[in-house]
């Protein structure tokens, strides 16, 4: 069993951090020194459980609904021809902020402000769009703190209760402010009223549509990795909003979600946090 567990923690891990991944996570947990956050802190607790697996399919979902971010990932991501390697490096990103040393986690933000000085192109309407606007990095992040939170509230290991929820967004704020994020939320209610705030931009596009096809019917996985990738991203479906269902063309099943997906979503969470955590040797 635990050869089985060692094998299926090290695939998902490649998958999530990349081939380079364990030198990564060496540094990102063994330098010692000050970080941004306390361990067992509520975002250390969000971003270190499975449930991340699905909240980040849920994200990516939802932020294919504005039309402007959207032609920024279309027209300058390799999305397609290197999916693997985008994940990698956002898996990388909120591990090396959470749980990294001060100093690396202010050198990641300043990568990801330097590239996004260089994301900008025009709309169909001749609008100009830029990835370092504050408004448009701002509708990222609430849809990428929404997306995890939900996704732990259903999925995670021991879900966020009371005040713990409100400190979660307001430490997701910290790293949003230094990204250029203008008054990110800082609580749950916040958070709520920055979706609607958000809302009537949205909409689903012909970008947003075929970027969506391609992560639930096209992902770069070998065969016998689609049925447990399909489970993540119908308990990602799960949890989307009804009125995202129409624009990008997703299933709206809601007694199946709330019973057979949430048991399968459960499953496929529970089972990747067991394969993703070491074994304890029986002698100890």
């Amino acid at each position: 069993m635990g050869s089985v567990r060692e094998r299926l923690g090290h695939e998902l891990f490649l998958r999530v951090a990349g081939p380079d991944g364990a030198t990564h996570a060496e540094r990102i947990h063994g330098r010692p020194g000050p970080r941004w956050f306390e361990p067992d802190s509520p975002i250390t607790r969000v971003h270190g459980d499975a449930s991340m697996f699905v909240g980040g399919i849920r994200a990516l979902l939802l932020q294919t609904l504005h039309p402007a971010a959207m032609r920024g990932v279309a027209e300058h991501s390799g999305y397609r021809g290197d999916m693997w390697g985008r994940l990698a490096r956002t898996s990388r990103f909120l591990a090396v902020t959470t749980f990294g040393h001060a100093d690396d986690a202010q050198q990641a933000v300043d990568i990801v402000r330097a590239i996004h000085e260089r994301v900008a192109g025009t709309m169909d309407d001749g609008t100009a769009y830029s990835a370092a606007d504050p408004h448009l990095l701002g509708w990222v992040h609430v849809a990428e703190i929404d997306s995890f939170l939900r996704a732990h509230t259903v999925y995670g290991k021991e879900p966020l209760v009371g005040a713990d929820r409100d400190v979660y967004v307001a430490q997701t704020a910290e790293v949003a402010r230094r990204l250029g994020v203008i008054d990110p939320p800082t609580t749950e209610a916040e958070l709520a009223a920055a979706l609607a705030a958000y809302r009537p931009e949205l909409r689903g596009t012909p970008e947003a549509r075929e970027a969506v096809s391609y992560l639930l019917l096209r992902p770069p996985l070998p065969l016998l990795a689609r049925a447990p990738y399909g489970v993540l991203v119908a308990a990602a479906i799960g949890l989307m909003p009804r009125w995202t269902r129409r624009p990008l063309r997703l299933p709206w099943l809601p007694v199946s979600e709330r019973t057979v997906v949430r048991a399968l979503g459960g499953l496929a969470t529970g089972t990747i946090r067991w394969a993703m955590t070491p074994a304890r040797d029986p002698r100890s």
